[in-house]
């Protein structure tokens, strides 16, 4: 079960003018299972999208990068069951093929449709089963379509993950919902994720790239689950212009403020859902890493803790076994690193325990303290490492049995 993390409630997500979404059952690799989602745009929608950065990446990514500055984007294709990754050369004409399938049944051009694709890498993808399946999704496009889309982009998601909000800019009434998915082979860059975002605010191409990129490393691009980087992870923020307000095109404007605050707060939830509905996840883990000399130290430190297949473990245990996070902040990399000022500290439930300074174990902690933190279902790793004044915040989970059974029986 996910770590505190209830399913979206079909209401509670609210349409985005301009843009419509369409879910059915194609058979891509299981029968009886909503497989494919067809998302179409309303004409002068902006698309940025920011994708992994495995050598590896799937033929779906590729297209995508060639297809988003290519012109306007009027549609948006996302199958699951097959990744369409390692499929080399057939890879790449099958998810052009899609795309081409795609225009016929919306009348746009194959270059302004975006294909994503998730599920098992290094088999290929069954097109003709999309092919066959889009006249349906079409059928079913729908503005209040993303309860049903939420649905569609999963694979060994236990829940949906979507989130709504609606914000006052210039005067206006924006609205911006979102969908992610993803439960494991996830780490930066990006994070086995897929994740759209849609709003109705008016933002020029360039603010909306920027804000893209930057939102990406604040949210997907600070979590983990196991430290594995797929092959197929893409991140896409739409903007369909339809709410009336003044385009967004200054970023020292107290518009641009707000939009932004907006959209890093939805695309924040969106990657903690993943971390919490990790594969086998028992614990939901922030680390927050201060007193750098810089950010990417911070995040080095960070991701060796997050990482550690010993510190996870142990949190799965709820067993205080400090000295394997002392361990991992050991060898992240900073070599200069003076462990004799370095505080680390565990929390949960408001309450914060000193658990390691000056070297070693903090006078004042107590296992039983460090006990109580642990079992906790929400835990904060807090670590100083008096250096600086750079900080970075990441999130991670912890590893259960479940782990290692969801994953060997994937393909199953």
């Amino acid at each position: 079960m996910p770590v505190l993390l209830s399913p979206p409630e079909a209401a509670a997500l609210f349409p985005v003018p301009g843009v419509r979404l369409g879910v059915t059952e194609a058979g891509v690799r299981k029968v009886n299972r909503k497989d494919l989602t067809l998302i179409e745009l309303a004409p002068g929608a902006r698309v940025a999208g920011v994708f992994t950065q495995n050598r590896f990446c799937a033929a779906p990514v590729q297209v995508c990068k060639a297809h988003l500055p290519a012109g306007e984007i009027r549609a948006l294709v996302i199958n699951t069951g097959v990744a369409n990754a390692g499929t080399g050369e057939p890879g790449l004409a099958a998810a052009r093929a899609t795309c081409e399938a795609v225009a016929g049944q919306l009348g746009i051009a194959a270059s302004q449709v975006l294909p994503f694709s998730t599920g098992v890498i290094l088999e290929p993808l069954p097109v003709e089963r999309i092919v066959a399946g889009l006249p349906a999704a079409k059928a079913a496009l729908k503005a209040d379509g993303w309860f049903d889309a939420a649905h569609g982009i999963m694979t060994t998601d236990t829940i949906p993950k979507a989130v709504s909000r609606q914000v006052q800019i210039g005067g206006k009434t924006i609205t911006l919902t979102g969908i992610s998915k993803g439960a494991g082979m996830i780490k930066p860059n990006m994070a086995t994720m897929l994740g759209f975002l849609a709003t109705d605010a008016d933002v020029a191409q360039p603010v909306l790239d920027a804000l893209l990129k930057e939102v990406a490393d604040l949210s997907f691009n600070s979590i983990t689950v196991d430290g594995d980087t797929s092959t197929n992870d893409s991140y896409i923020l739409i903007a369909t212009g339809q709410a009336g307000n003044a385009t967004i095109a200054d970023t020292a404007s107290a518009d641009y403020v707000a939009f932004r605050q907006a959209v890093l707060d939805v695309s924040i939830l969106l990657a903690q859902a993943i971390v919490r509905d990790g594969e086998g996840a028992t614990k939901f883990i922030t680390l927050q890493i201060e007193g750098g000399k810089t950010r990417e130290e911070c995040r080095k430190v960070g991701y060796a803790i997050g990482h550690s297949p010993l510190v996870k473990t142990a949190f799965f245990a709820s067993d205080p076994n400090l000295g394997r996070i002392l361990a991992a902040i050991g060898y992240a990399g900073i070599d200069d690193l003076d462990v004799s000022q370095l505080r680390v500290w565990l929390g949960s439930n408001g309450e914060e325990v000193l658990v390691a300074e000056k070297g070693g174990r903090a006078e004042s902690y107590r296992e039983e303290a460090g006990a109580r933190v642990m079992a906790a279902a929400e835990i904060t790793v807090r670590v100083d490492l008096a250096r600086g004044d750079a900080a970075a915040t990441l999130w991670s989970c912890d590893f259960s049995y479940d782990y290692v059974k969801i994953n060997a029986d994937y393909r199953s």
